[in-house]
């Protein structure tokens, strides 16, 4: 349980792998949570329809925190238009709607918003924090920009606004590092280029802990990037995860092929992002995980 206030809570996108996971945390820490849903509405749960525009005004309105991890899957073809504008759409189209519900309600309650480390784009090895700026016009990076930029009416009404810039998420029942482990077990494991591009990763534990931390904490706004605190190149994280599995990781993805088979995506795994969760250490949360070491063991025995 938590030494928090008892919050409702509203959470959109609560049938994904974070949004699951993120719900029974809340629950058992006592808040009541609403789940929207775009199918027929089971008890405790409100129907909603983010394309059309449609949501319980009421509900919304009426929570103290209304949380958003919606959004299409990022697995898919990235080569294909439609996956472009699904992954785009879904996020700012959601976003726009509840930031806009929000910002017309009497007393506007907080909006928690997913977003991605994406935003920062290629910064070589220079040390990121919340502070940092958004280089380049790479895809994802496009997408986190007009994504939190549609929070902005949410900020206007003077809402406490969050916007969660989640790194990847390493769990085995998950992608990326589902995926991840099985190459590395088959032998056919390795880095990305030259790996030493930074590559920062969170545990799923970490990430639940981190996002419920700033559900209930009654001033963080603003940015907050959910990674490990010290982040590993991808040569690190290559080697780590090569010895957790007890597998050689000898081979290299050329960078040229990277390109070529990952399209648009491929500058988010060139680039180099050497991210801190500056804003969750300031404000005094702890990390179970801190590093990649830490991240693969857990996400592994998960």
């Amino acid at each position: 349980m938590t030494s928090s206030p008892r919050l409702s809570v509203v959470v959109a996108g609560s049938s994904g792998f974070l949004g699951r996971h993120l719900v029974t945390e809340l629950r058992e820490r006592g808040h009541t949570v609403t789940p929207l849903v775009r199918r027929p509405a089971r008890s405790g749960e409100s129907p909603w329809d983010p394309q059309g525009g449609k949501v319980d005004t009421a509900v919304v309105q009426g929570a103290d925190v209304v949380v958003n991890l919606a959004g299409a899957p990022l697995v898919g073809n990235p080569h294909s238009k439609k996956w472009e504008r699904d992954v785009l759409s879904s996020r700012v189209t959601s976003t726009r709607l509840l930031a806009e519900t929000i910002a017309a309600a009497p007393t506007p309650p907080a909006l928690v918003n997913a977003s991605g480390v994406s935003w920062y784009g290629d910064h070589g090895s220079a040390a990121l924090t919340e502070s940092s700026d958004s280089r380049g016009h790479a895809f994802l990076t496009r997408v986190a920009r007009e994504w939190e930029g549609a929070t902005q009416p949410a900020v206007d009404a003077g809402a406490r606004v969050v916007r969660l810039r989640t790194a990847p998420v390493q769990d085995r029942a998950s992608q990326p590092l589902k995926s991840q482990s099985l190459q590395f077990k088959v032998g056919l494991g390795g880095r990305i280029g030259n790996g030493e591009q930074f590559y920062p990763v969170i545990s799923l534990r970490d990430w639940v802990a981190a996002a419920a931390f700033l559900v209930e904490h009654p001033t963080a706004s603003g940015p907050a990037n959910l990674c490990a605190p010290t982040t590993a190149t991808n040569k690190e994280f290559t080697a780590t995860l090569g010895r957790l599995v007890r597998r050689p990781a000898f081979f290299a993805v050329p960078s040229a092929v990277i390109r070529v088979a990952a399209g648009p995506i491929a500058p988010e795994l060139l680039g180099s992002l050497n991210l801190r969760p500056q804003a969750l250490l300031d404000l005094g949360h702890t990390f179970a995980d801190p590093d990649v070491e830490a991240v693969l063991r857990t996400g592994l025995s998960g």
